[in-house]
């Protein structure tokens, strides 16, 4: 009944404050009984008795101190207002929890005097101003941690617009080239870094921005030290609302990894050079183009035919088999041989076995350390610095190498030197291999050329040879020629070819050469009985060889009339020319191939040699073509020795030589013989 009463009494004037959109609570007396609720009220705190002392009423509010105010504004009739006051208790639907509330309260006299509150709630504005703080201090505490992160890190930190120029100073990039924010901003940071790199980078940035993908790129930079290092660039766009509003980005000092790399890659390709390369050139030339442009801008490799057996007062041969330059560059130097004196910088350099390095003013090298050419293209290039490092391979100095920097590019560090080192060391074999086969044919060159001696001279008789080495074939040829007087005054002239192109057939010819001459110095017979017995002797002394030959004796005297005694076995048939043009093939007295065990006699003939006629012995790579028949070549050296007829015996052989079309696959060996008239 009383608690109706409270209400009815309350209603009349309070109704206005029914549709409020804020809480409102009204008590009365002095232990506050609840005489109004209105629909705001209920809907926030639920449906409170009526009636009720408000502390009875809100027995569950944890903060029962604010109870409290009510006493005091009752007391005193002064209002009390309370922003964002925390209210703890069991809310409809939610059960006990925490909101927050701003209030006012006043007194009012409406017969018994009681206490008018107002209340509004602002837990989402607390909770929102919260989050904000919240946010702020967090993006406080993470720039913080940044700038601190920046100013220590050995990284360099930067951040760009969209337009990629930096928008702020990044004290890493400073620490590094030494560009303050001034040289930094706008485009400047491209100056800091290498002439060659800034145009790719600049390309590079640009597509990373159009496509707003993360960048990933590798530069060098110039340090304060003044030489430059490689850096590896990582940046990511940054999005805010879906848009790109700048870019962040780090710079990373990989040069130890870029070397690390670089060394494995050169030695791969080094690898690879000279396992594609048998030729000792070919595989040096494949090395220097390794070398240039990754470590310098100048190369040049020189072999040392015999160096350490030379005396060591003898001068220093070198014979430069290869070079390389970058583009851009002078070409590249002539190969070709240099001696240098027993007492130089090179020679002494080459002694001490160990690389050398020096700097040196742009284009003013050391004269004395340096083959003459060599230093010729290092001072017109501009190089400021160069290695020379000797190539030992087997206990020997076989091969020095020559490095040379130009430009901008720093000098070659000891970590380059040693990587050429490794180079090289890696290819020992392989140039191991080359320099015995080079040694090889050495011996086989000395063989052959001492086998190839002048003709003799005799009276009545001209005797002219010839020999022209294959320009385009490596190894030694079997080709070999001979002329001599036997005791019944006999002249003899040979030609012959032994098969293959190596040492063993350098040998084999010095043996056929020796055994003939002495099978036809030991008795008088025909040139085809010798032949037989030397073929009978190769069954023994050389049983695997196989050989061609020509064997011609020319007899009588001048007043009895010259004749020409021979036999062939297995080559190309001698030529005969008069005086008056008439070229004729000797194709008599034809014999099987030297080396194949046939048993037969060996047949010989006679033919007379008219006054001024010349007779003419050639090996076969003067007349074979490849596809083509051999009637073809010989009927070309009837007709260019037919117009060579007159010619001295010197011009005559000399046109024969350059007046036919070879294939240059071949040696060539011709002796020739002419009668007086």
């Amino acid at each position: 009944m009383d608690d109706a009463r409270e209400e009815g009494q309350a209603r009349p004037t309070l109704q206005v404050f029914d549709l409020a959109p804020v809480g409102v609570l009204v008590t009365r007396g002095r232990d506050h009984r609840l005489v109004y609720l209105n629909t705001t009220y209920r809907a926030t705190f639920g449906d409170r008795p009526l009636g009720t002392p408000i502390r009875e009423a809100f027995g569950d509010l944890m903060q029962q101190e604010y109870f409290d105010l009510f006493d005091g504004v009752l007391a005193s009739g002064r209002a009390v207002n309370v922003t964002e006051a925390p209210v703890r208790l069991a809310y409809p639907g939610t059960g006990p929890r925490k909101r927050f509330f701003s209030f006012s309260l006043s007194r009012f006299e409406d017969g018994e005097p009681g206490v008018l509150a107002v209340t509004a709630e602002v837990t989402e504005q607390i909770d929102a101003a919260r989050r904000a703080d919240d946010m702020a201090e967090t993006r406080r505490r993470l720039l913080h941690r940044f700038q601190s992160l920046v100013q220590v890190s050995a990284e360099i930190v930067w951040v760009t617009g969209t337009d990629g120029e930096p928008i702020e100073p990044s004290p890493g990039w400073e620490r590094v080239t030494g560009q303050g924010w001034e040289e930094f901003r706008g485009t400047g940071w491209l100056g800091a870094l290498h002439p060659e790199d800034r145009e790719p980078t600049r390309r590079s940035w640009a597509e990373a921005r159009r496509s707003a993908d993360p960048w990933r790129h590798v530069y060098r930079l110039r340090t304060v030290e003044g030489d430059y290092r490689h850096f590896e660039v990582n940046a990511a766009p940054v999005y805010e609302g879906g848009e790109i509003i700048e870019w962040v980005g780090t710079c990373a000092d990989v040069e130890l990894r870029w070397r690390r790399q670089r060394r494995l890659d050169l030695l791969g390709r080094a690898a690879v050079a000279t396992s594609e390369h048998t030729g000792l050139r070919e595989m040096l030339g494949a090395l220097a183009d390794v070398l240039v442009p990754a470590l310098a801008d100048g190369c040049g490799v020189h072999v040392l035919p015999e160096f350490s057996g030379r005396p060591a007062s003898a001068p220093v041969l070198v014979r430069r088999v290869a070079t390389a330059a970058r583009s851009g560059l002078p070409g590249r130097v002539p190969l070709g041989e240099e001696w240098f004196a027993s007492d130089s910088g090179f020679a002494a350099a080459l002694r001490r076995r160990r690389p050398l390095r020096r700097t040196f003013p742009p284009g003013w090298p050391p004269a004395d350390l340096l083959p003459a050419s060599t230093a010729r293209w290092m001072a017109v290039a501009g190089a400021h610095s160069m290695v020379l490092m000797p190539v030992v391979v087997d206990g020997e100095v076989a091969a020095v190498v020559t490095a040379s920097v130009c430009g901008d590019r720093a000098p070659l560090s000891d970590d380059d030197v040693d990587l050429m080192g490794q180079m090289f060391d890696h290819a020992h074999d392989a140039l191991s291999t080359a320099m015995r086969y080079q040694r090889t044919q050495r011996v086989a060159l000395a063989l052959q050329h001492s086998l190839l001696a002048d003709p003799p001279e005799i009276p009545g008789i001209d005797i002219v040879a010839r020999y022209r080495a294959s320009p385009a074939a490596a190894e030694v040829g079997g080709d070999w020629y001979d002329s001599f007087v036997l005791r019944d005054g006999a002249t003899v002239l040979v030609i012959g070819d032994v098969a293959g192109h190596d040492l063993a057939a350098a040998v084999g010819m010095s043996q056929l050469r020796n055994m003939l001459r002495g099978l036809a110095v030991d008795r008088k017979e025909p040139p085809g009985d010798i032949l037989r017995r030397l073929n009978i002797a190769m069954e023994v002394l050389a049983p695997d060889s196989t050989a061609t030959c020509v064997l011609a004796r020319v007899e009588g005297t001048a007043e009895s009339g010259r004749l020409l005694n021979f036999a062939v076995a297995g080559h190309p048939p001698p030529l005969l020319v008069t005086c008056d043009g008439d070229a004729r093939l000797l194709d008599e007295a034809v014999n099987p191939l030297l080396g194949l065990l046939v048993e037969q006699s060996y047949l010989s003939a006679v033919e007379p040699l008219p006054p001024r006629s010349t007779f003419l012995l050639y090996t076969d790579g003067l007349v074979e073509h490849p596809g083509e028949n051999l009637d073809v070549g010989l009927a070309r050296l009837r007709r260019k020795a037919s117009e060579l007829a007159a010619a001295p015996l010197p011009a005559f052989c000399d046109g024969i030589l350059t007046g036919l079309p070879t294939t240059g696959t071949d040696d060539i060996a011709v002796i020739a013989a002419r009668v007086p008239g």
